[in-house]
């Protein structure tokens, strides 16, 4: 009689699982850096240094400062992540993410991003500059300490100071091509400062409900949909007035005017449409063509500063 020999498992589907596995778990890290947000802070960041640099700076410098900015809003978004936790539990926009959804450690997603954080500066630091590395950090510690941790659960104003921290990728841009902070800078900061507010109280008009489940005093649950809308179109117009002021601080071509001027008025009329109407759909219409408008603007100030370069 033969001997009875068991069966072995297969490696390959051990190997196929080990790797579904590693990959879900890189994609959950990943998601917990809010890739979309990210992808609006590059979008001031590259524009920035192009006008800085008055043309094209080294595809090295573009691509390490892209990289690192991404590592630095990617480690800002983790902790904050980390941060409301609990109150994205609750909201029906956010129960999905990684931290409410139980598919990552809270100890490890925390860990996660300050080593973002500590990477991306030394990172920063090593292929840009130290101004550029302590620029990008310093939105990470505002958007945390002042936004997150001290204005968002207190103040319905919360997105009109906090703000400053999702401006600040412009600054980083212009630091690491020239070293410094000049004006044209300041007014692409300035853009985004004031772009914010109408942005983000749009998307709270939209989850008005999940904000105030949360107890999150964002400006629609605490004054309502009227006032909020009204708010969105004064800031909407000063977006349009801030956008026009760029050609005052440094030489531009008519190309960038006209296109501040357009995306502005419609930005305007956008937001006026919001306020006759201060409905979910309305709102999210507002939401998503402000993603739109600050795309083509910082593009405009990219494609006008290469056209009066060439």
């Amino acid at each position: 009689m033969s001997d009875f020999v068991a069966p072995t498992t297969s490696p390959v589907p051990v190997a196929r699982t080990r790797t579904r596995q590693l990959t879900a778990t890189l994609r959950t890290y990943f998601l917990l850096t809010k890739p979309r947000v990210i992808e609006l802070l590059l979008v001031t960041t590259l524009p920035a240094m192009i006008l800085a640099e008055d043309g094209i700076p080294s595809l090295g410098l573009i691509a390490a400062v892209l990289f690192g900015g991404a590592l630095a809003a990617g480690g800002a978004n983790t902790i904050n992540c980390w941060i409301e936790r609990d109150s994205d539990h609750i909201m029906k926009r956010t129960r999905h993410r990684p931290l409410p959804a139980g598919d990552v450690e809270p100890t490890a997603a925390l860990v996660f991003g300050l080593v973002l954080e500590v990477v991306a500066f030394g990172f920063l630091w090593a292929t840009a500059n130290l101004l550029a590395a302590a620029l990008a950090v310093s939105a990470m510690l505002f958007y945390v300490f002042v936004y997150t941790i001290w204005l968002k659960p207190r103040s319905p104003q919360n997105i009109v100071i906090g703000g400053a921290a999702g401006a600040v990728p412009a600054l980083v841009g212009w630091a690491a091509v020239t070293g410094s902070v000049a004006a044209p800078a300041w007014v692409l900061f300035a853009i985004v400062f004031c772009w914010t507010p109408p942005h983000f109280w749009a998307l709270a008009l939209k989850y008005r409900d999940d904000y105030a489940a949360a107890g999150i005093p964002m400006l629609p649950v605490v004054k309502g949909p009227a006032v909020a809308a009204r708010q969105i179109l004064v800031y909407s117009v000063l977006v349009l007035v801030v956008s026009l002021t760029l050609p005052l601080v440094t030489p531009m071509t008519p190309l960038y005017s006209i296109v501040a001027a357009v995306l502005g008025v419609l930005f305007v009329m956008t937001a006026e449409r919001l306020r006759r109407d201060p409905s979910p759909e309305r709102a999210i219409r507002l939401f998503t063509f402000s993603n739109t408008y600050l795309a083509l603007l910082f593009a405009a100030v990219a494609v006008d500063t290469l056209l009066r370069a060439s």
